[in-house]
């Protein structure tokens, strides 16, 4: 099994917020701002008239475009500090998918859009919180597809954690119904 061609299983509607905080591109940010403090977020959505994302604010944009600038937060509007365009993901994209658009675009944040409506946003900060549980997740995948492989009896070299020591290896080898790195097979050898 190629990691690459690992899925998580776990779906970008399984990890987003929702709803989406918004203001529109001629609202301050001063009321930005406000939004981000009440609702604990770190950034907020620039809609137009019909809802459609057309923009995002965040916290970095409100220092770099605004204080740094020494800018009234109520005299600027959002449209004039946003960052453009958005970019968006389906619901039903594993997060892999969406963990490698934010890398490939040096981004954190997607917009979460079904039929043509934006239904959610997911952060760089959402995949972080759930990476403990994905890895252990995907190690027992790892696991699982190693134990039903057909034996054939021939030995063949495969990677992934040990069952003895729980170290991940390149080079595990079936041993007894076990999957072992080099270092507990020659400790079992010795023994």
């Amino acid at each position: 099994m190629v990691m690459d061609d690992v899925k998580t299983d776990v779906q970008v509607r399984d990890v987003m917020s929702s709803p989406v905080k918004t203001v529109f591109e001629k609202d301050s940010v001063e009321k930005v701002a406000k939004l981000m403090m009440t609702t604990d977020v770190g950034s907020i959505i620039v809609t137009d008239v019909k809802g459609n994302p057309v923009g995002i604010v965040t916290e970095k944009d409100i220092v770099k475009r605004v204080a740094a600038e020494n800018l009234l937060p109520s005299n600027v509007e959002a449209g004039e500090v946003m960052s453009y365009p958005v970019l968006t993901i389906n619901p039903e994209a594993d997060i892999k998918e969406a963990a490698e658009s934010m890398r490939e675009h040096k981004i954190r944040r997607l917009v979460v859009m079904e039929k043509g409506k934006m239904v959610g946003i997911i952060s760089s900060k959402d995949i972080v919180e759930i990476t403990p549980a994905l890895i252990e997740m995907i190690s027992e995948k790892v696991r699982i597809t190693h134990h039903h492989l057909p034996t054939t009896g021939r030995s063949f070299i495969s990677t992934g954690y040990c069952d003895n020591c729980r170290q991940w290896s390149d080079s595990l080898k079936e041993v007894d119904g076990d999957f072992l790195c080099e270092e507990c097979r020659i400790e079992i050898e010795i023994e």
